[in-house]
């Protein structure tokens, strides 16, 4: 996956004695072999600084994270490789964890920093477009809710995040061919920005009377976290769907009480010697995160099995599962991100995320021109966002709680909900959708009755799709 870009061999590799090395604090003379090495080497390297880094600033030695940093920075770029641009965005994060340890810096540095609706609506459209992984999740969402609709005249859908219309005007084609005709439809959106529920209106309902089905649209307005059940309007006689996209993990925010730091020895990762990854000599970036990068942490297989009845309790999750289940929804779909960015230490949501986001910039490198505009607002904007978020934030403020599917079904299950199996014609057109998308990196399986979604062998994103037990 490297791309190596002609630089010179380094006699004596500077990766034989990354263990013998401290890191110097001269500001003017950098080490000189450092824009010396080769691709490969380089993003060792850094892997090697951020982990250094991560620990110096778990155990509050911020002068030597200080040097890590600008070790790192001579080395990252938001343009370069995988590593390159990886590492800007881990280094962003760390810094941001340090400098909120001064509240009034942080803040005058943020003072000016404003966030525009039209630019959070493109980049949420280019991750639409350049990715697979809502596309599939739609396709097979819309078949599950047109196979669980068989036969119902009035149905009502509930957007917990009603971003894309894309979604909504393809399940509209599907209605308008059903046998017995379309049924009397409602769609329930819910997002915060009312610009983007106009939007989606105008266009459904166009669509609606283009192909002669009654059709309205009830807009919500507000943060999911504080939606009232009562506004979503459900009808006596209509059957209910309820979709949520990218949002659930959210809700665990609420019930965070500020812990402890577990302060980490700077020269060891869970005790385990930084020396090790010294050791390592992989041929690709993803090789290296996967050919046991800490001595055998895999953060994927040790997410899901560590504690899998150590389920952590949320009342504002189950509260809200709880709402949405006296609803009494004939088919609940939801998808998820499928990782453990949950956990309680900086370092493990910093590995957990580094294997994450390393297949999402991957997908990209594979893809995507380096130079892309749009491939870098997608970068920068949404994945360097949520790093800087899993990495710098704790408390209410850290929205990103990633799970695996394990403890979604845990947690679904004991709301009450019961699994129910996805259409198979609906896998069917996911895979076909894969097919055309020309890049064979992409993949899907069922996996504990759901769908995921894997870059390569790894799984990124989770479908699964739900009923009320009684």
């Amino acid at each position: 996956m490297f791309q190596d870009e002609g630089s010179s061999s380094v006699t004596s590799s500077p990766l034989q004695f990354f263990s013998m090395m401290s890191l110097s604090s001269s500001t003017g003379s950098p080490y000189p072999w450092l824009r010396e090495l080769k691709s490969e080497e380089r993003g060792l390297y850094l892997i090697h600084l951020l982990l250094t880094c991560a620990n110096h600033v778990a155990s509050g030695s911020l002068e030597n994270a200080n040097i890590a940093l600008e070790q790192i920075s001579q080395l990252a770029s938001p343009d370069g490789d995988t590593m390159q641009r990886i590492a800007a965005y881990f280094t962003e994060a760390l810094a941001d964890r340090i400098l909120k340890a001064w509240p009034g810096i942080y803040k005058a540095l943020n003072t000016t920093r404003i966030s525009l609706v039209s630019e959070e609506i493109l980049v949420r459209k280019l991750f639409f477009e350049m990715f697979p992984f809502l596309k599939v999740a739609f396709v097979v969402t819309n078949l599950a809710i047109v196979e669980a609709m068989e036969g119902e005249k009035v149905v009502h859908i509930i957007d917990l995040n009603a971003a894309e219309p894309a979604q909504w005007l393809a399940l509209l084609q599907d209605l308008s061919a059903r046998p017995e005709g379309p049924p009397h439809l409602r769609i329930t959106g819910i997002h915060q920005q009312k610009e983007v529920l106009e939007q989606m209106a105008h266009r459904l309902t166009k669509e609606a009377e283009k192909l002669d089905i009654p059709f309205q649209f009830n807009p919500i307005v507000g943060k999911l976290e504080n939606l009232d059940v009562d506004k979503l309007r459900v009808k006596t006689g209509e059957a209910v769907a309820i979709c949520s996209a990218l949002q659930l993990h959210s809700l665990l925010a609420f019930d965070d009480e500020p812990r402890k730091r577990s302060p980490l020895v700077s020269k060891s990762l869970n005790g385990i010697p930084l020396q090790r990854v010294a050791q390592m000599n992989p041929s690709t970036f993803g090789e290296l995160l996967e050919k046991d990068l800490v001595n055998g942490y895999s953060p994927s297989r040790d997410s899901a099995s560590s504690s899998p009845v150590s389920l952590s309790s949320s009342a504002k999750l189950d509260s809200f599962l709880h709402a949405l289940w006296c609803l009494s929804p004939k088919l609940m779909v939801i998808t998820e991100q499928d990782s453990n960015h949950n956990g309680s230490t900086l370092m493990e949501r910093l590995l957990e995320a580094l294997y994450y986001y390393a297949a999402l910039f991957d997908c990209l490198e594979s893809t995507v021109s380096r130079a892309s505009v749009e491939r870098l607002k997608v970068e920068k904007s949404l994945f360097g966002e949520e790093i800087k978020n899993i990495v710098a934030s704790e408390g209410a403020d850290r929205k990103e709680r990633h799970e695996k599917l394990e403890k979604w079904i845990q947690r679904l299950d004991s709301a009450g909900f019961g699994k129910v199996p996805l259409s198979y014609y609906g896998m069917l057109q996911a895979k076909r959708l894969l097919q055309g998308y020309g890049c064979e990196g992409y993949k899907i399986k069922e996996e504990n009755g759901c769908l995921v979604i894997c870059w390569q062998d790894r799984v990124l994103f989770s479908v699964s799709a739900w009923g009320c037990k009684r």
